[in-house]
């Protein structure tokens, strides 16, 4: 069993959680996950670290109510306990050599993006960072952001905080303003990657993925995160869990992804009803 020593509602979607797990504290790296289970009757899920505290053996965890177990895992107060916490899992983001850098985050996704950005920041590395989100409502992180960005754009789509649009639009006015990155590291929504990908092959600036499809074991053996890339023209699959997250966007089949992503959509949101009305609190 693991604790939660402290819990914080960051939006009204979204809640992060510290949990005592000193092991994987020690251990994990940027870009890694974890996958837990809140009790013993759980489904297995994975959740990205969004920071460690390897002083009181803490793990960070942000994640989005979408579905049954994260309507559960919401419902968890500090000093409480879930079933399972495995980690680190995954392949650590690469970082090393890079001097300039544009992170980009979509959403929730900037839970993922923010470790990254604060470890670039400590490498002593420029670190331009651009958060997007659909309104003011939903930010996060973002006193985070700015302590580790020499530059930060927050963008709403709606223009109610920062600047109107998505996260493409200043990755685009800073590259054909002649701005050379290093590497692009684009995390968040499917399409959000996508674009960015797109918005970045006309200047052939890197850009590394990050990719969250349906995983159950973590370990490669059940094959529910496949991915098809396409490299020099072949069509190759690889496996979220333990080739990634990370993985080279240009050779990312976006379009497949998306469509294996949404699957279970219906299923997710009949879940989050049935645990909503187990909890007492339908609507929330």
């Amino acid at each position: 069993m693991y604790r939660i020593v402290d819990k914080k509602v960051l939006n009204t979607a979204v809640v992060q959680l510290q949990i005592e797990a000193p092991l994987v504290a020690n251990k994990a790296r940027p870009g890694q996950f974890i996958i837990l289970r809140v009790d013993e009757d759980g489904e297995r899920i994975p959740l990205t670290v969004a920071g460690v505290n390897k002083g009181n053996g803490t793990v960070k965890i942000i994640f989005q109510v979408v579905g049954g177990t994260t309507k559960k895992l919401s419902c968890k107060e500090a000093g409480e306990y879930i079933q399972d916490f495995v980690g680190p899992l995954g392949v650590a983001t690469r970082l090393d050599g890079l001097r300039k850098v544009c992170v980009v985050g979509g959403g929730v996704g900037c839970a993922i993006a923010m470790p990254i950005a604060q470890t670039l920041h400590e490498m002593g590395a420029d670190v331009t960072s651009i958060i997007g989100f659909r309104s003011r409502d939903l930010l996060i992180l973002e006193d985070e952001f700015r302590a580790c960005s020499n530059t930060l754009r927050i963008m709403t789509d709606d223009g109610s905080y920062g600047e109107h649009g998505n996260a493409t639009v200043p990755l685009k006015e800073m590259l054909e303003a002649g701005e050379k990155f290093d590497q692009i590291i684009a995390i968040g929504p499917l399409i959000m990657m996508k674009f960015v990908v797109a918005t970045a092959k006309p200047f052939g600036t890197p850009v590394t993925v990050s990719m969250n499809p349906i995983m159950i074991d973590g370990t490669g053996m059940c094959g529910g995160c496949r991915l098809t890339l396409n490299v020099d023209g072949e069509r190759v699959t690889k496996f979220a869990c333990v080739d990634g997250p990370d993985f080279n966007g240009y050779e990312v089949d976006f379009d497949e992804a998306m469509s294996r992503g949404g699957m279970y959509g219906v299923f997710e949101r009949h879940a989050y009803e049935a645990t909503c009305n187990l909890f007492g609190k339908v609507g929330e």
